[in-house]
């Protein structure tokens, strides 16, 4: 006997599914109404401000302001930009500028140059470091000067000129110098250097459009110098530009696998990003990655996969915890910076803090810098994944190092201020190469070995007094290596250029000499993941 077919479950999902769409038409006229209902308050809130405050009010801060307060109730990393500061952050991730090309400090209101960059304008029409600007097309410099005010009067369109007026020590009179503006390339990798016998070294500062292309030209020169590990030092990067870490990341890691992946309530802001066959890569050395609280945002995406794919050592301090994607939106009186997703390390990780504990954005910036690393309770309070060779990696707090390497201890009062009053800059380059105008110098002539005459020595002590650095004889005699090897980075500055000064510098670095004995642990995690991906392969 057939048996008669119901309607009736048709009917009930149809009737089902209208309720659904019907529940979901009034959510949305509810949202629809709430919202209206809360622009109204807003506009009636504004129009009594703007009619009856005691005094008459600024409409644009008013609105300004208002826009900061909604954007503070999302997330500590969406913000509105003015145009002058939107007009920053472009520049500095672009990757160039147009001015003269010099580093400078502003001591006693003039521009003192630290030191030209290579090829530059400013280079080529031999401006030195030491040299004091005191006049901007025939103008002095106004009093209060600031970094801003530098940029404004010293950048410019590409091809104008600008005329400076300088001061040097060795020259009776004030020089003048018209100078053509161009193209000042803002570097991402301005260190590269064998650090040791076959060990490279790499500065990463920032991920802006050029990060990619200029760390290859340099992974490509220091191989042709031998390199067999590598040193990426992370410390200090606050981030940049996503796609410039994922270029970083294809450097080293081997082909198909993923880097790091965007999860986002829009489907365009749902994306995975994999390792490509791109030629030149450099896959079969160790790599060690430094790091510390003020590596956040595309460092730790590049810390993180490392990590997670066992492709390095990861060392140093627990990173910021940045795990949020923010898209540039240009409009009409500046940039807004909206979060629209989170990323994920390739073990699924977020790695994002937690800011809702925090009042304002202060709090949860200092709340980064507060401990070396967690401790063992919050670590275990964490999420933890696993890596390929079964390390343990933890999620929802920055990324924790493979090996912790803490900060050096901080400097004494009287170094802080021998720094601040550039005390060895103005000796280096104001006494000292003076006095030596005649000699021929090597970088070797600043190395290790280099030291100063008991009369040059009472000259440093001369300069000390001269800009209130307060040392009495035993302090004069502790700090005697510390400011020894302030005065040699100058002068490999000021005779050879920022890198060599940089060499120099890094040479008492506790936590770069700890992370350059990491490499052959670094060599055995690549062996044992080399195993497992083998194993994994055969199944």
């Amino acid at each position: 006997m057939a048996t008669k077919r119901s309607n009736f479950g048709p009917l009930a999902v149809a009737m089902a599914l209208s309720l659904l769409l019907g529940f979901g038409l009034a959510r949305a006229l509810r949202a629809t109404d709430d919202l209206r209902s809360n622009m109204d308050l807003f506009a009636n809130v504004l129009y009594l401000v703007q009619n009856n405050y005691v005094d008459v009010p600024d409409n644009e801060k008013l609105i300004k302001g208002a826009i900061d307060g909604m954007l503070k109730t999302l997330d500590p990393h969406t913000q509105f930009l003015p145009e002058k500061r939107a007009q920053q952050m472009d520049e500095q991730f672009h990757g160039e500028y147009s001015g003269i090309g010099v580093s400078f400090d502003i001591i006693d209101n003039k521009i003192v140059v630290l030191s030209p960059i290579e090829g530059t304008p400013a280079y080529r029409l031999g401006i030195r470091a030491g040299d004091r600007i005191f006049e901007i097309d025939g103008e002095p410099l106004k009093k209060g000067l600031t970094n801003d005010d530098v940029f404004k009067a010293l950048r410019g369109p590409n091809g104008s000129t600008v005329q400076v007026t300088i001061e040097r020590e060795d020259e009776p009179e004030p020089m003048k110098f018209t100078i053509e503006r161009a193209k000042i390339p803002i570097e991402s990798v301005p260190y590269a250097y064998m650090v040791r016998p076959g060990v490279g070294y790499v500065r990463i500062i920032r991920f802006a459009q050029t990060t990619g292309d200029e760390l290859e030209r340099a992974i490509t020169k220091l191989q042709a110098q031998g390199m067999k590990s590598l040193l990426v030092d992370l410390r200090s990067n606050s981030g940049g530009l996503l796609s410039q870490a994922v270029d970083v990341l294809d450097q080293f890691v081997p082909d198909n696998q993923r880097l790091v992946y965007t999860r986002g309530r829009i489907p365009s802001a749902n994306a995975d990003y994999y390792s490509t066959s791109r030629p030149g890569k450099w896959t079969t050395g160790p790599l060690v990655v430094l790091v510390d609280h003020g590596s956040a945002s595309a460092s730790e995406i590049v810390s993180g996969a490392v990590q997670d794919l066992d492709r390095g050592i990861v060392a140093g301090i627990n990173t910021f915890g940045k795990g949020l994607v923010q898209n540039q939106m240009n409009m009409s009186q500046g940039k807004l910076l909206l979060t629209i997703a989170r990323y994920y390390t390739p073990s699924g990780r977020g790695i994002q803090r937690d800011y809702g504990k925090f009042g304002d954005q202060g709090e949860y910036q200092l709340d980064a810098y507060k401990e070396d690393v967690p401790t063992d309770s919050a670590l275990k309070a964490r999420p933890q994944f696993k890596t390929g060779t079964g390390r343990t990696v933890y999620g929802g707090g920055g990324i924790y190092p493979d090996v912790v390497i803490k900060d050096p201890p901080n400097l004494t009062r009287p170094e802080v201020e021998f720094i601040t009053k550039r005390v060895a800059f103005e000796y280096a380059t104001h006494s000292w190469l003076r006095q030596h105008s005649k000699e021929k110098f090597t970088p070797v002539s600043f190395g290790e070995k280099f030291t100063l005459t008991d009369d040059e020595w009472k000259a440093l002590r001369a300069s000390l007094a001269t800009k209130k650095v307060e040392m009495n004889d035993s302090t004069f005699i502790a700090e005697k290596p510390f400011m020894l090897h302030q005065v040699r980075a100058e002068l490999g500055s000021a005779q050879f250029g920022s890198l060599e000064r940089y060499k120099i510098a890094v040479e008492d670095d506790e936590q770069l000499n700890a992370a350059l004995e990491l490499f052959p642990k670094a060599q055995k995690l690549m062996a044992e993941a080399a195993l497992v991906q083998k194993k994994t392969t055969s199944r």
